[in-house]
């Protein structure tokens, strides 16, 4: 009867616990543990905005692709990606530790003629712009991410070592290029050689060179630009059509004179092929012949001054 009366309290005492329980509110801890999670696949942790540049410049770095180096600061992890992107992810057991893309393949910055740098734009959203990364390549024992910092909010430097740049031609730019685009450099330091164009009017063209080669990325404006040069060229009126005609002979005429000094005989008549274009083309390919002409003569072109291009 005792054993009964005991069994009887110790249900109600129960009922009881798991009525008041039942006012408690729960919180299960996600199960991916934040996006450090280390069961989860990177790609399932990052969702890049666009996907990568193609492979471009020194032929002999694209065995880089494919590979990932790391590098730990404090408590984060950041790993390159050659040719891919640059990531950072927070070494701590925190439920929504950071892991996120500092910035994906994009283009190369070039400096006189040589690769200074591969930028990685692109990335995680930072308050009104998206993170972004330059990574140094420098002469190394091995290859390793040896250097992190950030110089401005949310744009990134890291500093890479590979023996793949130690050879001082590692870097040219000039070699790179298809044999077309390196005649196209070739008429362009003739005309800026003999004046025929200015140093800005030389980086445009460099600039395009390298956009045809996939070096850099063509900006907005530079397509709406080169759309516009597709358009017929039109006058308002008869008088503007005479002086652009009278401008454009008096040019014809300096460059015939020009080709004269050179020993070059024109050919050509002033229905066909008599515009500036023309002229200078006719001139800057057979000057260039003439200098490229012996195999005494080849050398690496482009070191004529300092330029940059990021953009």
């Amino acid at each position: 009867m005792a054993a009964a009366v005991l069994l009887a309290a110790l249900s109600a005492a129960l009922a009881g616990l798991f009525a008041s329980a039942g006012k408690m509110k729960i919180v299960e801890e996600p199960n991916t543990f934040g996006l450090n999670n280390p069961f989860l696949p990177q790609t399932n942790r990052l969702q890049p905005k666009i996907s990568p540049s193609a492979l471009s410049g020194p032929a002999h770095l694209f065995r880089l692709a494919g590979k990932c180096f790391s590098f730990v600061e404090s408590t984060y992890k950041y790993e390159f990606c050659p040719f891919h992107n640059v990531t950072q992810h927070e070494q701590t057991f925190r439920w929504n530790a950071y892991s996120g893309i500092l910035g994906i393949w994009h283009e190369w910055e070039i400096d006189n003629n040589t690769f200074v740098g591969m930028w990685m734009r692109e990335g995680d959203s930072c308050e009104t712009k998206s993170r972004q990364t330059k990574v140094h390549l420098i002469c190394g024992k091995s290859n390793k991410l040896a250097y992190v910092s950030e110089p401005s909010t949310c744009v990134y430097s890291l500093t890479f070592e590979t023996p793949l740049v130690c050879h001082p031609h590692s870097l040219l730019v000039y070699p790179t290029l298809t044999e077309a685009l390196q005649r196209k450099w070739d008429e362009a330091e003739q005309l800026l050689y003999d004046e025929l164009i200015t140093d800005q009017g030389y980086k445009k063209i460099l600039k395009e060179i390298f956009e045809e080669a996939g070096l850099l990325k063509a900006t907005e404006e530079n397509e709406i630009e080169k759309q516009s040069k597709k358009i017929t060229l039109e006058f308002e009126t008869v008088e503007k059509c005479s002086k652009e005609y009278k401008q454009l002979s008096e040019e014809i005429k300096k460059l015939r004179v020009l080709l004269g000094q050179h020993g070059i005989a024109y050919k050509g008549n002033l229905a066909g092929n008599s515009s500036v274009e023309y002229v200078r083309h006719q001139l800057a390919t057979a000057v260039a012949s003439v200098l490229n002409g012996s195999k005494d003569d080849e050398h690496l072109h482009g070191d004529t001054g300092i330029w940059n291009y990021t953009l």
